[in-house]
């Protein structure tokens, strides 16, 4: 028997299992991290039930309390009386409930914890209604009248009917006004803008040509007409669109008037079925992978952060992937393999080991101040002293990550062109072409899939970053996209949202850290996404590279 297991260990055989069960517990671990992320991320977009409970603690008057069960949980009953609440002798656990409440307008607080032991009546009433709005989050309650101009409606219509169609209403008026704002009031000033740098232009350069200033002139007054007439159709839409009310009443009795345009939308969660909850379900998801992010980040959607990812991520590609191929060309295909190249390849593979921050302390230094400093005074003096590009934005953070990645890039190729036979080479150069027809025509193609490989591991990587993006042109919130409407269409000067950054955010500077919780759940699988779909391009194109070139290679 000894002898069996000594001839299995020196055969090998036992190494192949260990290995074939670490990568198979790393695979369990990477489906399982991905699978809780995904989980806790997906529960957030579905409309739970809300509980309408009593509560009472020792010393204290009875209350009622709305809201939706979040999270539940044992803890050491020695913890709870320290904070105060009088308990059993013999509990050493209770379990106590985070009980979403909204009405933060109203309460101060959006989330509470109760014990179960002092709950009591815990129903789920169908006419309690959710209310999404646009600022202090949720609100819980019930509703009791509907006004229009302050005048209620007539009792014989349905109320809640009433409701939905009235919100429908002042969504599409909040359309109407969101495009007025920011794509024809940002369009004429954007012009006037352009205006304004223009005479400062013409000042700097002391043109004295009036025909030049009267041409300003007649178009910074067309520009101003343009916007009087948008100004006065605003006033119109903000008069409507303020004409509706909801008189609701909150858990502790009281009621408020809620003006409908501050409704995203309403929902009676606890009426539902499970298809009516699977719409909403659907709905929300939508609306969080479409719309704006609202309340500091913890409320809305996430677009201009997916947006500014993936422009990103594409903008840093086309610039990693030719600098990557010529530097890897270079050192493989030219460079005499001496002394100088070896240490310059040990340079390139410790640059992968760098920090990223390091990185974003070089890209603030010198892209955006020595670079685009350079560039604003060449070619930008007139919005001086205002920076254009000598301040952190879009192309800054591109190009620091293609710095970052760059490493990548190079050994991926240069791994590629050393499986390239020899005698393909000198093949070709038989046959009567150049060095650099070798090169370009029969090299190249049959390392794409190789500089592929690098291209995806630079995106996956510089998808993820967030450390050196915080210096060089990420903030928490953009107030437009790099890409729009405007000309030059896409402005790589502008600053931009990042999902990484916006986890970072929202997870670890948000007010609101109960709120917020469940929403960087969400946001870390859609970054998961987003980088596994870039990277699933990537591979899809490699392949049908190799297969194309793999005749050559056998």
């Amino acid at each position: 028997m000894k002898k069996n297991i000594t001839s299995w260990f020196q055969a090998g055989s036992a190494w192949i299992w260990l290995n074939a069960g670490a990568v198979t517990i790393s695979v369990a671990m990477v489906f399982g991290l991905l699978a809780f992320i995904g989980f806790k991320g997906a529960v957030y977009f579905w409309p739970s039930d809300v509980v309408s409970l009593r509560y009472q603690l020792p010393g204290y008057n009875e209350q009622t309390l709305i809201g939706e069960i979040k999270d539940t949980e044992t803890v050491s009953a020695v913890r709870v009386r320290e904070s105060g609440v009088e308990l059993a002798a013999d509990k050493d656990f209770v379990e106590r409930h985070l009980l979403k409440t909204g009405n933060r307008d109203v309460t101060g607080k959006d989330f509470r914890w109760i014990i179960e032991d002092y709950v009591s009546q815990m129903q789920k009433p169908e006419e309690i209604l959710v209310l999404e709005r646009r600022e202090w989050g949720h609100y819980y309650g019930y509703l009791k009248d509907v006004l229009e101009r302050g005048v209620p409606v007539a009792a014989e219509r349905d109320l809640w009917s009433e409701v939905q169609r009235r919100i429908a209403r002042a969504n599409e008026l909040h359309k109407k006004i969101s495009l007025i704002e920011k794509k024809k009031i940002g369009s004429i000033n954007h012009a006037l803008e352009q205006d304004r740098l223009q005479r400062r232009l013409l000042e700097l350069e002391q043109v004295k040509d009036p025909t030049k200033w009267a041409a300003l002139d007649k178009k910074r007054a067309e520009l101003n007409q343009q916007y009087d007439r948008l100004q006065v159709k605003l006033e119109s839409l903000y008069k409507r669109i303020e004409r509706d009310q909801l008189i609701m009443q909150s858990m502790d009795g009281s009621e408020q008037s809620i003006l409908v345009s501050k409704i995203v939308k309403a929902y009676k969660p606890n009426g539902m079925h499970v298809m009516a909850k699977l719409w909403l379900y659907w709905e929300n998801f939508v609306d969080f992978i479409s719309a704006e992010p609202r309340e500091a980040n913890t409320e809305g959607g996430i677009f201009p952060a997916i947006f500014g990812t993936v422009v990103m991520v594409m903008i840093m590609s086309i610039i990693v992937t030719p600098f990557g191929v010529v530097a890897a060309i270079y050192l493989r295909e030219y460079a005499t393999q001496g002394l100088v190249t070896k240490t310059i390849r040990i340079a390139v593979n410790n640059l992968a080991g760098v920090p990223s921050i390091v990185y974003g302390v070089f890209g603030l230094g010198f892209f955006v101040y020595v670079v685009g400093g350079s560039i604003d005074d060449l070619f930008y003096p007139e919005a001086a002293p205002a920076p254009v590009f000598g301040t952190p934005g879009l192309l800054w953070a591109s190009v620091t990550l293609a710095l970052l990645t760059v490493p990548v890039v190079i050994v991926s190729t240069e791994e590629g062109l050393a499986r390239i036979p020899k005698s393909i080479r000198e093949g070709s150069l038989a046959l009567g072409a150049t060095k650099a027809e070798t090169l370009w025509r029969v090299i190249l193609p049959m390392s794409s899939p190789a500089i592929m490989t690098g291209l995806i591991l630079a995106v996956a990587r510089a998808a993820g970053e967030v450390a050196p993006l915080m210096l060089v042109g990420v903030v928490k919130l953009a107030p437009s996209l790099p890409i729009d409407g405007n000309f030059p269409f896409v402005h790589l000067e502008r600053k931009f949202m990042h999902l990484g950054f916006h986890i970072y955010d929202v997870g670890f500077q948000s007010p609101n850290v109960e709120a917020a919780r469940p929403l960087v759940y969400a946001t870390s699988f859609l970054l998961v996404i987003v980088i596994a779909t870039l990277n699933l391009l990537a591979v899809m194109l490699r392949n049908r590279l190799r297969e194309k070139y793999k005749t050559l290679e056998s």
